[in-house]
């Protein structure tokens, strides 16, 4: 079994939460194989369309993304819309 945190990653996506009202969701590929891109964020799409980010399966549907992104060895960045304070 090779080790695919050690290799290049394939391809780079941004998941973005566009708020409460449906479609919650959207998906950019900011580079890599438009292939691997498109399929990726089918499978997302599939896993988060009708949760919003409050949403308790949201929490198990983001950790299943990012083990089939380890798997497929895309880089994800999550935009929640949270704004984080420092103290």
């Amino acid at each position: 079994m090779s080790d695919t945190a050690s290799e290049a990653p394939r391809a780079h996506v941004r998941i973005v939460y566009l708020g409460p009202v449906s479609p919650h969701w959207e998906v950019y590929g900011d580079y890599g194989d438009r292939a691997v891109i498109d399929e990726f964020r089918s499978r997302i799409l599939a896993r988060l369309v009708l949760l919003p980010r409050d949403d308790p399966q949201f929490r198990r549907n983001r950790e299943r993304i990012m083990r089939d992104a380890e798997r497929e060895r895309v880089t994800v960045e999550w935009d929640l819309g949270l704004v984080e304070i420092d103290e």
